[in-house]
């Protein structure tokens, strides 16, 4: 008999990557690509003056998370990433937690990332080229304090 798939285990497949969402506050913001989900332990080197090896020992240190970078499409009048980058104001600017959840193929999620006290740091127009045959599209770079599983 053949075998149609259908008593597969939903843990079979890996999610596919191009169906997600972002949520920043209240609004949820459609983005072509999410980049810089990533976190990793400095090393701490030590070895003690007494030590018997002649190597170090190593030991997990300040956890670092690297910015996130969302980019998009940009349409006419929409101008909401520029009024994100423009309430920045000298350490005055409001954090967010933001909400970055991959969704499965039905649109329902599979697994969300939380960054903690989130704000924007960068904002990047698309280039203008005359012979291009691409959409324009702007990103938007968030520095954060933790990235974590809600």
């Amino acid at each position: 008999m053949t075998d149609d798939g259908s008593t597969q285990s939903a843990a079979t497949f890996p999610s596919v990557k191009f169906a997600f969402q972002v949520k920043w506050n209240d609004a949820e913001f459609v983005f072509q690509e999410v980049t810089g989900l990533t976190a990793e332990a400095n090393v701490i080197e030590y070895r003690g003056g007494s030590s018997k090896t002649n190597s170090t020992v190593k030991m997990p240190g300040v956890l670092k998370y690297n910015n996130v970078t969302l980019k998009k499409g940009m349409f006419k009048d929409d101008k909401a990433m520029w009024e994100k980058f423009k309430a920045l104001n000298m350490n005055t600017y409001k954090r967010a937690s933001i909400l970055i959840s991959l969704l499965d193929e039905g649109g329902n999620v599979a697994m969300s990332w939380r960054l903690l006290n989130a704000f924007a740091v960068k904002l990047t127009v698309t280039d203008m080229k005359l012979d291009a045959n691409e959409v324009a599209l702007e990103s938007i770079e968030l520095a954060h304090e933790g990235l974590t599983l809600p």
